[in-house]
C-alpha cells in the first residue's frame, strides 16, 4: 500500500499546472504523548472492557524506520499545495502491555498519515534560506499489530481522519537541490477493528524533528 501511494505521488506530479514541482524526502526523530484507549477486547485476560491510558514509544530508527515523502506543487513563488505520506510509529510501552493484557500493542509499519497539504514559503528570506509553514487534512492508514489472549490483529486498516502541521526552513544547494530541517506534528483519530470481535478507539498525536533533502523541477 505504501509503495502504491508513493508511486502515485510521483506519477501525479506532471499532471499539475505548477510553476515548480518539489519532491521532499526526510528522516527524523518522532515521539508521541500518551493517549486514552477505549473499546472492547473479548477474551482479554485482564479486562475485556478497554479503558486505559496508553504510553507510546516512537523508536524512530528501529526497523521499519520513521520517514516521510512530500510532493509540493508551487503555484506561485510563495504558495503551493500537494500531498504527503509519513510513516510514523507508536509502540505501546511495557506498562501498557502488562497492565492491560497485551503481548503486542503497536502501529509500527506504521501509523501512516496521508494528507493533502497547503504550503506557504518566503523564498530566500535570509540568503539561501527559505522558511516555510504548512498544514494538511487526510487519513490514517496504520498497520495494526495488536495481540492479547483474545486474539491477534495484524494488517492495514483505514482508521479515521488525520491532520498535519509543519514549520521549517530549507537551504538551497543549487537551482534544483536543497536540504531542510523542520518540526512536524500530526493528529489522527483511530477506530481499530480487532480480530477478537472487539474494537478500540484512540486519538494519537505525533511530534517529530525532520531532516531531509528536496529536488525541484
Amino acid at each position: 500500500m505504501k509503495r502504491a501511494v508513493l508511486a502515485a505521488l510521483v506519477a501525479a506530479a506532471p499532471t499539475f499546472a505548477a510553476a515548480e514541482t518539489e519532491l521532499s524526502f526526510y528522516l527524523g526523530i518522532q515521539e508521541s504523548p500518551h493517549s486514552q484507549v477505549d473499546g472492547t477486547d473479548p477474551g482479554n485476560g485482564v479486562d475485556p472492557n478497554l479503558d486505559f491510558t496508553a504510553g507510546w514509544d516512537g523508536l524512530s530508527f528501529e526497523m521499519p524506520p520513521y520517514y516521510g515523502v512530500r510532493a509540493t506543487f508551487w503555484r506561485t513563488d510563495t504558495f503551493g499545495w500537494g500531498a504527503e505520506i509519513t510513516h510514523t510509529k507508536v509502540y505501546g510501552d511495557a506498562a501498557t502491555l502488562t497492565d492491560n493484557g497485551f503481548t503486542r500493542f503497536e502501529l509500527t509499519d506504521g501509523l501512516n498519515i496521508i494528507t493533502l497539504n497547503a504550503m506557504r514559503r518566503w523564498p530566500n528570506q535570509w540568503g539561501n534560506v527559505t522558511p516555510y509553514v504548512g498544514g494538511g487534512l487526510g487519513i490514517a492508514v496504520p498497520h495494526v499489530d495488536i495481540e492479547s489472549a483474545g486474539g491477534k490483529t495484524f494488517g492495514y486498516q483505514l482508521t479515521g481522519p488525520a491532520v498535519r502541521w509543519t514549520a521549517g526552513a530549507s537551504y538551497d544547494l543549487n537551482d534544483q537541490w536543497a536540504v531542510f530541517g523542520e518540526y512536524q506534528g500530526t493528529y489522527s483519530m483511530n477506530q481499530i477493528d480487532l480480530d477478537s470481535g472487539g474494537s478500540l478507539e484512540t486519538d494519537i498525536i505525533t511530534n517529530a524533528l525532520n531532516l531531509g533533502v528536496s529536488f525541484s523541477f
